[in-house]
């Protein structure tokens, strides 16, 4: 039987995993030599490229002194905590990668917590020793305190560390004495890392991932927890609530390098591709056909946030996207479910509604990104964090914030947060930079981003991670601005923006087109105004040398969808269609406005 390691990579954030496992794959040959695969090579998705992170785990294998080493990459964002917590059921041990400067952040915390829970061997790894400022003994004896305060058994806390850079492709015991490859990193991983456990029996595998191919469906993947799987085998698909579905596995295939091959048959341990199977989920036990045995059923921990998803009824629905019915946006969030564990949409009383709920801005905002990228064109609500109630008591998700910024301009921060009920709890200077750590309600993250970076000149790095319930911490002010409303359907003119530039600061450019109610800019009180911007200068065949200047227009905010989200108010949509954003009143005329004002207060 082949020798196996089974481990996934987990880090916060930009600690540089895709990075590493890129690397790997080099340092091991699984290029030819004339192969340029580029950088980042499993950030395959436009997304991802695109923003820099990685949003969905993915499955490589390399192969170093006869043992097959499989790699589970795992995003490192708190909001795609339910894609770690569901692969990390493959592993048999973690590489937890730590940035040399920063040191453990929120979602490491979060992360490493579920790995020790799951009683899996770590390596740590301090990675980045080659920036400035960086201090690495300081940030080992963090991760040890890291370890010891989450409860880490004797085992655990006897964890080999390694230093390096994965950028400049080396890891070593010792970070003053660099090697030039990754040869020690891979030796940790044989030496410390454990087999899979196989124990006799039947067949029993958990899916805990799947894959989709035009040709045969999805695809079932999962780690053997015991027996073995066979081409053409008859299996029982166990379900999650305990149904027994009988069917036939088609075809097996196992990662090698980046892709996936063919085999007749896979042992425990392995990690494997299932064709042929219907019907099943994530989480569901593919097992004997006569003596089904059901493997422990996966926990995902819930979501905090709601949004509402409803079909486009803007009077320019229609034009830029082709899937805008209420059926084609229920079955992409169908499709959705089987794949996110962490997401939930439930039905609303109107048929062309749902509430969707996720784990924070960005696990939503990714969702709505992807989808108006295939052609959907929907509006979605204000974010809401869901409150429960525990013992009788309201209570409200907390999240764990952490601000790395300057020094000097620290107090904004401070000031910004606490207006939204944070309590400041660690200060302390790292570096340059001051180091600040807060306990807030999900509520008062909404929005706050934005602010954080405008008030320190775009150089806050935050982070926050979910902690738990605590009782309801009382009203947070809402945005302080009113916005100015469209009063008419048209195109936008120059001179009307020019002669309007005094009330606010706007959001559209000149010659664009717009309809009745739309958002067109935020004013400069805190009241919302009505305007006309679709009237064009009265023309005249007198001319004077005063009157005819050009018009000086500011430029127009552009918002990401993120910013978007956290902008808008209860009273207000964001219409999302592939080409465009904008932000819309729920009722678009003045007068209904005015009548359903009390449903927002």
């Amino acid at each position: 039987m082949q020798n196996i390691r089974n481990i996934a990579i987990i880090a916060h954030v930009d600690h540089g995993k895709t990075t590493l496992v890129d690397k790997i794959l080099y340092f091991t040959n699984q290029f030819r030599e004339n192969e340029n695969a580029g950088e980042l090579i499993l950030d395959n998705n436009d997304l991802e490229r695109e923003r820099g992170i990685t949003i969905v785990s993915k499955n490589v294998s390399v192969t170093y002194k006869d043992v097959k080493i499989n790699i589970i990459d795992t995003p490192g964002h708190a909001d795609f905590g339910g894609e770690v917590e569901r692969v990390l059921k493959m592993a048999d041990g973690v590489v937890l990668l730590v940035d040399a400067f920063e040191g453990p952040m929120p979602q490491t915390r979060f992360v490493t917590g579920k790995a020790l829970a799951l009683g899996i061997k770590p390596i740590v790894v301090v990675n980045k020793v080659d920036k400035e400022n960086c201090r690495p003994d300081e940030v080992y004896e963090s991760v040890f305190d890291l370890f010891f305060n989450l409860g880490a058994t004797e085992d655990q806390l006897d964890f080999p560390v390694l230093y390096g850079s994965s950028k400049q492709g080396w890891m070593s015991t010792d970070w003053k004495q660099p090697t030039t490859d990754f040869t020690d990193l891979l030796e940790a991983i044989l030496d410390h890392i454990p087999a899979p456990k196989v124990s006799e029996g039947t067949l029993q595998m958990q899916v805990t991932s799947l894959d989709y191919s035009t040709f045969v469906g999805r695809i079932a993947i999962g780690r053997i927890a015991r027996g073995t799987i066979k081409e053409n085998q008859p299996v029982s698909l166990v379900k999650r609530d305990g149904k027994i579905v009988k069917s036939r596995v088609k075809e097996l295939q196992v990662f090698e390098g980046l892709g996936r091959i063919k085999v007749p048959e896979v042992h425990a341990g392995d990690i494997c591709a299932v064709v042929g199977i219907e019907g099943f989920d994530i989480g569901d036990t593919i097992a004997d056909f006569e003596n089904p045995e059901q493997l422990e059923v996966m926990s995902i921990d819930e979501p905090t946030m709601n949004m509402l998803f409803t079909i486009n009824n803007s009077p320019f629905f229609g034009k830029e996207g082709k899937l805008v019915t209420s059926r084609n946006i229920y079955d992409r969030l169908q499709k959705e479910l089987e794949k996110n564990l962490a997401l939930r949409v439930v039905p609303t009383e109107s048929p062309d509604a749902w509430l969707v709920y996720g784990r924070g801005i960005l696990h939503l905002s990714v969702l709505i990104e992807t989808m108006r990228r295939e052609g959907y064109e929907l509006q979605v609500g204000q974010p809401q964090v869901i409150v429960k109630e525990i013992d009788g008591v309201k209570c409200e998700p907390i999240e764990e914030l952490v601000v790395d910024v300057p020094a000097e301009v620290s107090g904004k921060v401070i000031e910004l947060v606490t207006q939204r009920k944070g309590e400041l709890l660690i200060m302390e200077a790292k570096g340059d930079m001051q180091h600040l750590e807060f306990s807030i309600p999900s509520r008062g993250i909404i929005g706050l981003r934005n602010n954080v970076l405008t008030a320190t000149a775009g150089e806050a790095v935050m982070a926050h991670r979910l902690k738990g319930y605590e009782p309801w911490k009382g009203t947070i002010p809402k945005r302080m601005a009113g916005v100015l409303i469209s009063l008419d359907t048209g195109s936008t003119t120059a001179y009307s923006i020019d002669k309007l530039q005094d009330r606010g600061r706007f959001f559209v450019d000149p010659g664009v087109d717009i309809y009745e109610g739309q958002i067109l800019g935020e004013h400069i009180r805190d009241n919302d105004l009505t305007i006309n911007v679709t009237k064009g200068k009265q023309l005249t065949n007198m001319r004077a040398s005063g009157s005819d200047d050009n018009t000086r227009i500011a430029p127009a905010i552009k918002f990401s969808l993120e910013e978007c989200m956290e902008y808008i108010q209860a009273d207000e949509y964001i219409e999302v269609t592939p080409q465009s954003m904008r932000l819309r009143k729920i009722y678009l005329t003045e007068n209904e406005r005015k009548v359903n004002a009390k449903k927002f207060q």
